[in-house]
């Protein structure tokens, strides 16, 4: 087990490029078992999540050729069904959430798929029954084994029809479309997640010789092929990096600039955080979030308190509230964060309350930040990570608190954010890993 030490109150200054996207790597790093030819990935995360389906896939005898840290080969032409069915699977997969979506093209291609009950954060119910039930829809059967922990899925004959999605689930949405994208027929799914990562799967998936149109929108429409061809692909910056360090700049008064950080891919991200009064420059590619010395929480027109929320794409991300709430915690003004979508997610405060932050958790889904306005400084403290996002809120407030704090179970971080200490260190921080 490690932990950061992070002694906190230092200014940042210089230049940081976001990772590729975690959550899309997981899904384009799934569709590579869709077709028996060679698949190259760029700019693929280097991080604990992903390394994991990657390592499922060698496990599972996909070819991968590690061309640089950050670019991979797959090509899955001799692929072991049986794998996915076996304990070493079940236990490596179980600490992956991402792994569920393997059980969409395997159908697709190999008409057979095992799903464990899924793994990942500790932040409440993750449910299934988008994907099983969109899989029974498309003519798969399933039934769950208590004896041996797996859903059983088989689909000998998949046959496009009409979904009308329960819930607009990103993973539920990619696997669907990865299992449809060979069925015979056509398949249309309302309610879809539209996010950017499902955009770029769908054009991936174009690329490789699939028919997808309504990319964008939540109505999308797929006419299966029976072949589907080798390809390339670049996966994004990763959007959730990108808000983390605004939410950095503004807690520690720093003067960050983020290259590359995809500003077209970006959605409603941007201003949120100018709704907390963070001041942004945007040029070619690249945002600069001047040094302030205050930021001041906007009100609504009626001048009530400003509330953010998650909401599906192109609503704002669950993903940044917890960096959103952290970020709120200096700022002049009030706000309420309101995280619909994870029961748990909010319950990381009491340690921010501990350093000295003004918050009342209402209740699993809502939180008020009364803001700080610089009068007082956080106080470091020893505190663990509950989970990735919670992670980095956690490691942001220790950055600007006073004195020093030491987070443990990094590993959560990790999961989601590749080599963070290594790059902050780049920009002044004082932070290193230690054992223990």
């Amino acid at each position: 087990m490690h932990s950061f030490e992070v002694k906190g109150g230092k200014r940042l200054k210089g230049e940081i490029v976001p990772q590729g996207a975690k959550n899309e790597a997981l899904q384009i790093i799934s569709a590579v078992l869709l077709t028996p030819e060679k698949i190259t990935i760029s700019n693929i995360p280097d991080i604990t999540d992903v390394n994991l389906l990657i390592e499922l896939l060698v496990e599972m005898k996909v070819k991968v050729e590690r061309i640089s840290r950050h670019e991979c080969s797959f090509q899955a032409d001799d692929v072991n069904i049986d794998y996915l069915h076996s304990e070493d699977y079940k236990k490596k997969s179980g600490r992956l959430r991402g792994s569920v979506m393997l059980a969409g093209p395997m159908l697709g291609r190999f008409k057979k798929a095992f799903i464990p009950k899924p793994g990942g954060d500790k932040i409440g119910r993750r449910r299934l029954d988008t994907h099983i039930t969109g899989f029974e829809k498309l003519g798969a059967f399933f039934n769950y084994n208590e004896q041996d922990g797996f859903f059983h899925l088989d689909a000998s004959h998949l046959k496009g029809t009409n979904l009308l999605l329960d819930e607009p689930s990103v993973t539920g949405t990619a696997n669907i479309i990865m299992a449809s994208v060979k069925a015979k027929g056509r398949t249309t799914i309302y309610n879809a997640a539209c996010e950017p990562y499902i955009q770029q799967l769908c054009k991936m998936l174009n690329r490789m010789g699939a028919n997808i149109s309504g990319i964008g929108s939540n109505m999308l429409s797929i006419t299966g092929v029976d072949y589907l061809s080798g390809a390339s692909h670049t996966i994004l910056p990763d959007m959730i990096e990108v808000g983390s360090f605004i939410g950095l700049a503004a807690m520690t008064q720093s003067d960050i600039t983020i290259k590359e950080a995809g500003i077209d891919h970006l959605g409603i991200i941007p201003e949120k955080f100018q709704q907390l009064g963070i001041k942004m420059n945007f040029s070619d590619d690249d945002i600069h979030i001047p040094a302030q010395e205050t930021y001041e929480i906007q009100t609504f027109l009626d001048g009530s308190v400003m509330t953010i929320y998650d909401h599906p794409w192109p609503g704002f991300t669950p993903d940044l509230l917890s960096i959103v709430l952290v970020t709120a915690i200096q700022a002049k003004g009030s706000l309420l964060v309101h995280q619909k979508m994870f029961e748990s997610r909010l319950f990381f405060v009491d340690k921010l309350i501990d350093m000295g932050a003004r918050i009342v958790l209402c209740d699993p889904h809502r939180a008020v930040v009364i803001g700080l306005e610089r009068e007082q400084a956080l106080r470091g403290i020893t505190m663990s990570s509950p989970d990735i996002r919670a992670g980095v809120a956690l490691l942001i407030a220790a950055l600007s608190a006073e004195g020093k704090s030491i987070i443990q179970n990094i590993e959560q971080i990790d999961r989601g954010y590749e080599d963070i200490d290594t790059r902050l260190r780049k920009l002044g921080a004082d932070i290193k890993r230690i054992e223990g």
